[in-house]
């Protein structure tokens, strides 16, 4: 069995889709790939974000809850999501960035990289890594940022957890990744070197007896799972043995028409998913208008003209290229 490579995607919460698809669309430069339903609560949007045909790696996903309260971030969650920008990008994005009223949080510099932090509009942190040789994605030429600074996917990812050694043994004995480094309480660990997502950082609170752990509270700006790729369907029936076979209450394949998912959750109680990555994004639409109109799958078809009229519209504004 061939071990997990790195992320295929990440879900958030947003509490307004609009604004969500402004942001990430409009400023960041990610391709709107998808427009469809949350296929478990279908009078909800699920909007998909990547590079130009959602390569697995590059896809960021929120489920669009109108009336829902901001999350707050503690043990038990990921709490931030990193994208790889190319070396020397830096200075472009500070000034971008604040151009459009985004307020940064102040540089960092982890594991001998460059960090840009910041939040979204419903206050997910996101992080910015300037990476010497990022992976290669579908650039976006329609974007507003030019392909010399735009984003390559993403880097990783940070879990909260307020116990370490369990999840390190299901990280790197049942799913594969390496052990990597350690720098004050971040753990780090890592699939194939130079891959999409490829790292999963554990930030590990420690709790001593006077102290309660800081649990999350779950709304805009969480991340609801993060999803891992496989190739195929095979490989991933061998990781659902697999991770039965360790203990894990592993869900039935379910079809997501992107992709195939099982679902568990890891010891600390982050959601985790493990994707296929074919069949992708081009199944129900072509490549040159992804994201134009709203997708349903063919069990939600009879009900369009109810589900669309309960959703809000999304106006997919002009973008303004970057100077």
């Amino acid at each position: 069995m061939d071990p997990i490579q790195g992320l295929h995607h990440v879900t958030a919460m947003t509490r307004d889709a609009q604004h969500n698809v402004d942001f990430y669309r409009n400023v960041l430069g990610q391709r709107f790939v998808k427009k469809t339903v949350n296929f478990d609560v279908p009078d909800t949007y699920h909007l998909y974000f990547a590079d130009e045909i959602g390569t697995p790696g590059s896809v960021l996903t929120f489920f669009a809850w109108p009336n829902t309260k901001r999350g707050t971030r503690g043990t038990g969650e990921t709490i931030s999501l990193a994208y790889n920008i190319p070396a020397d990008s830096m200075g472009f994005w500070q000034n971008y960035l604040q151009e459009r009223g985004v307020q940064l949080l102040p540089l960092e510099k982890r594991f001998g990289m460059d960090i840009l932090p910041f939040e979204d509009p419903d206050g997910m942190r996101v992080e910015l890594v300037e990476s010497e040789a990022p992976p290669e994605i579908r650039h976006w030429e329609e974007g507003p940022i030019p392909r010399e600074h735009a984003l390559r996917g993403f880097h990783g990812v940070t879990l909260w957890l307020d116990e370490l050694e369990p999840t390190t043994n299901l990280l790197t004995q049942e799913m594969g990744l390496t052990y990597v480094d350690k720098e004050g309480d971040r753990y780090r660990f890592s699939g194939a070197p130079g891959t999409l997502g490829s790292v999963v950082d554990i930030l590990h609170q420690v709790s001593r007896p006077e102290d309660q752990p800081v649990e999350a509270f779950f709304g805009g700006g969480s991340i609801h799972h993060i999803a891992f790729r496989v190739p195929d369907d095979a490989s991933q029936l061998e990781y659902q043995a697999e991770l039965r076979e360790a203990g894990l209450e592993v869900t039935p394949v379910i079809d997501r028409k992107y992709f195939h998912s099982i679902y568990y959750r890891e010891p600390g109680g982050v959601l985790f998913e493990i994707a296929t990555e074919p069949p992708g994004f081009a199944v129900d639409e072509p490549v040159a208008s992804l994201g134009e109109r709203l997708v349903l799958p063919e069990w939600f078809e009879p009900n369009r003209s109810a589900i669309e009229q309960g959703l809000p519209a999304i106006d997919l504004k002009p973008v303004e290229m970057a100077r």
